[in-house]
Order: C-alpha cells, then sequence, then structure tokens
C-alpha cells in the first residue's frame, strides 16, 4: 500500500484501508486486483452515469491555472510593494488549506483563492527579500526558473520510470521528510539559547547542505503526487477532482519555491 507525503493526498477518504482515495484494498492481493481490473476505487468512486471521468488533460489543465494564478499573484505583490499583505495572505492560504485537506473539497473557488493567497505571501517575501540588498536582485526570477525545473524534470523521471513509486520509496521519502522537520524543530528550539541553532539555517556549507537535501526532499515527493495523480486517473474517478490534485501539487510546490529561495539567499550571501 502507498501512500503521498503530501497531507492533501494523504487524507483523501479510504475504504477498508485501502491507499488513499483512489485504490480499494479488500485485501493486499484482493484489493490490488480489484484495482486492476477496474473497479471503482473506494472515497472518490468511479465517475458516475452522465459524468465525465478524469483525464491527463484536466490534471495538467487545473494545475496550471492554480500555479498561475499563484505566479501572477505574487509578481503582482512585488511590484506593487503591498508587503503588509503577506501576514494575512499566509493566514487565509493555511486555513483554506485546512477546509479544501479534511473536507476533500474540489470547490474552485477555494483552491484558487489559496493559490492567489500562497501567491501573495511569497511575492511579499521575494519582494522584501529583492529590496533589502542589491545582491539579491531578480531572485524571485530564479527561485520561479528553479521550481519550473525540477518540477519538470521529476516529471520526466516519473514518465520515464527511471525512478518507481514503490512502497519501500515511499517510506524512504516520508522517513527523509519527518527527519527533515524533526531537525528544523531542533534546530529552531537551539536557536532559542544559542545564535544559530544547529547552523542549519545561518547560510553557511552546513546550511546550503541542509537546504539542498529538503530540496531533494521536496522533488522527489512530487513523485509522490504524480503518482497518486495517475491513479486517480486509472481509476476513473470524476473528473472534478482534478482540481483538487491540482491542489495537492500546489501544496508541494510552495514549499519547493520556498525552499529554493532559501538556497539562493545562501549562495548569494556576500
Amino acid at each position: 500500500m502507498r501512500t503521498s507525503s503530501n497531507p492533501a493526498f494523504r487524507n483523501l477518504p479510504t475504504g477498508q484501508g485501502g491507499y488513499a482515495g483512489f485504490e480499494r484494498m479488500g485485501g493486499a492481493a484482493g484489493g490490488t486486483a480489484a484495482y486492476r481490473q477496474g473497479s471503482a476505487p473506494s472515497g472518490f468512486g468511479q465517475a458516475p452515469a452522465g459524468e465525465r471521468a478524469l483525464t491527463i488533460d484536466d490534471v495538467v489543465t487545473k494545475t496550471a491555472i492554480t500555479a498561475g494564478a499563484a505566479l501572477v499573484a505574487g509578481v503582482l505583490t512585488a511590484l506593487s510593494g503591498a508587503y503588509f499583505l503577506v501576514l494575512p495572505a499566509f493566514l487565509v492560504g493555511l486555513v483554506i488549506s485546512l477546509i479544501v485537506i479534511f473536507k476533500q473539497s474540489s470547490n474552485p473557488a477555494l483552491i484558487l483563492t489559496y493559490s492567489v493567497a500562497e501567491g501573495i505571501a511569497l511575492g511579499g517575501i521575494t519582494g522584501v527579500l529583492e529590496a533589502s540588498a542589491p545582491q539579491y536582485a531578480g531572485i524571485g526570477t530564479a527561485a520561479v526558473i528553479g521550481t519550473v525545473g525540477v518540477f519538470v524534470g521529476m516529471l520526466v523521471i516519473y514518465k520515464t520510470g527511471a525512478v518507481r513509486v514503490t512502497p519501500k520509496f515511499t517510506k524512504w521519502i516520508m522517513g527523509a521528510m519527518i527527519g527533515a522537520v524533526v531537525l528544523m524543530l531542533a534546530n529552531f528550539v537551539a536557536g532559542l539559547f544559542t545564535p544559530g541553532g544547529l547552523g542549519l539555517r545561518d547560510g553557511g556549507p552546513l546550511a546550503i547542505g541542509f537546504s539542498l537535501l529538503v530540496i531533494g526532499v521536496a522533488a522527489f515527493s512530487l513523485m509522490l503526487d504524480f503518482d497518486q495523480a495517475d491513479r486517480a486517473i486509472r481509476a476513473g474517478v470524476p473528473a472534478r477532482y482534478s482540481w483538487y490534485i491540482a491542489f495537492g501539487l500546489m501544496t508541494t510546490l510552495v514549499w519547493l519555491y520556498i525552499e529554493i529561495l532559501r538556497l539562493l539567499t545562501y549562495l548569494r550571501q556576500d
């Protein structure tokens, strides 16, 4: 049984202890066989009569719309200097993400609002950073290019089968994610008592190495998201869930952008 490190996908409704949202597992062998035969996955189920089933074009289109909305909102925020919106936007994004995740909502308005809110927050942070010192000029563009590059690269790796999403692979990624979060928390706590904490976020060689590690974990998490989307398509879930899948991919892209932006600040420090 495989699941995703992405909380959006991990909390999809499940049936008999099965694959999150998309795969029915009425037993290790029986459930897998049922899935391969095209039976309806638990939680979402196959598209009912009169409703179109999910396609790859649906996922690509909705992901492009959500990412595009975030990009436009971010650029406008950075250019306008409306940096006071960063905190409110982050809070709005957090609240909406919790609503979408726990309600498994595929409401386009909610998901687009989340994307715009995250775009405003990230655009504001990037704008403040670029205005703070000459060496940070254009860092936002570089971070966007890096994020898109990682996304495309991981998609190619997934589609070519160069790295396969297996239960063992999933466990490794989730273990790496938990480890990274624990180290971040330890660094934060240590920072309350010692300047720089454990040195994981001070811009030094250790911080650069740690940031590269986290980027790697985020990148391979995208493969788990791709696998979830691929299984949803093969299972024939309703097309409306393309918005929810786009939301799940967007949460990983936000995380990836933040970490790439952080790494670039380290590399550009005097």
